[in-house]
């Protein structure tokens, strides 16, 4: 009975040891990121499904597009994320990197004021104008003439930019690059550009602060932002002529635009759609996980991401964030398996 009783016991030792190995390792499972900001409320909302799901334990610290990629590239995180595609020299300088995108949602022009009606019409010229500084009031002929019926106060504009490098601010210079020719040959596209008119904050949340106490102030922030604080958001007019604002509708229209995807999955541009999309919002994007194709977290990497395309996809669209279009989707799984430990 005795050695009966001892093999047993020995039996259930082991039996324990390995289940509280196997729920150390769970535990010990983490993953660090930081990048966009634009992309942060989907990923703190992923934050404890996939703790629950997976057992991994994300840490994500939304420092901007261009600090997410500079993050990465040292590799003081595991992923970073950002709104604006990696260029060349960026790809270059991540030595051996991919770029897999993992959300769509627009970016939003929010503005304030009292008297100012919501989803005033705008269209690529006069927004434009507006961030060059040479409209300055809100009612102004070019903007009431878009806006018949409907009273504009003369109230003076405030264009709040964004102070860092940002995806955010690559998106919205990507689509002004499209429909404004002063813009193109002015400031032109980037992560950070040369404003000519405004005050600069950092951050979604920084622009969201200051706009918060800028009566007549316009800026450029990801709809989830809007919508948390209750912004008033322009309707912009797409290339079909019709005036959209960014809902999920007009978010899946302008991804329905992509029929294929470049190999490495760069430069995803998805601005101003053709004319055969005439729900599409002009100016939505994609945001980018970026890791390394060789790290020591290539296991938890891939579960995460892959978790994150498909499943993850179903806690967008109460953030405005639309799943994504199935050319994307599955290019981004066919780029998986290159990361490797």
């Amino acid at each position: 009975m005795n050695r009966r009783f001892l093999a047993m016991a020995a039996a259930l030792a082991v039996a324990l040891a390995a289940v509280a190995t196997a729920g150390a390792k769970q535990q010990s499972s983490s993953l660090t990121g930081a990048g966009s900001s634009f992309v942060s409320k989907l990923v703190q909302t992923w934050t404890p499904q996939v703790d629950r799901d997976l057992g991994i334990k994300i840490t994500y610290g939304p420092i901007g597009s261009g600090g997410g990629i500079n993050a990465i590239t040292s590799r003081t995180v595991d992923f970073g994320a950002s709104d604006a595609p990696l260029s060349p020299d960026q790809f270059a300088a991540c030595k051996g990197c991919v770029q897999i995108p993992w959300a769509l949602s627009a970016t939003s022009i929010a503005y304030r004021g009292d008297a100012l009606p919501n989803h005033i019409h705008l269209n690529g010229k006069i927004l434009g104008d507006i961030f060059l500084g040479k409209i300055k009031k809100w009612n102004d002929p070019a903007i009431a003439k878009l806006n018949e019926g409907k009273r504009l106060p003369s109230l003076e504009i405030t264009v709040i930019h964004r102070s860092d490098n940002s995806g955010t601010t690559y998106n919205l210079t990507e689509y002004l690059t499209k429909v404004s020719k002063p813009w193109k040959s002015g400031p032109g596209r980037g992560v950070a550009v040369d404003w000519p008119a405004g005050v600069g904050a950092r951050g979604s949340s920084g622009v969201s602060a200051a706009l918060s106490q800028t009566n007549g102030g316009i800026t450029y922030v990801d709809v989830a932002f809007s919508l948390a604080n209750h912004f008033k958001f322009a309707a912009i007019q797409n290339r079909a002529g019709k005036f959209q604002i960014p809902g999920l509708n007009s978010i899946r229209a302008a991804g329905a635009s992509i029929l294929r995807v470049a190999p490495n999955n760069g430069g995803i541009s998805i601005v101003d759609p053709a004319k055969r999309q005439p729900l599409a919002y002009p100016v939505c994007t994609f945001t980018y996980v970026i890791v390394p194709k060789q790290t020591g977290k290539a296991a938890e990497l891939k579960k995460f991401i892959r978790w994150a395309m498909t499943k993850g996809q179903s806690a967008g669209p109460p953030l405005l964030f639309s799943p994504l279009p199935k050319p994307v989707l599955k290019a981004g799984l066919r780029t998986l398996p290159l990361i490797h430990s």
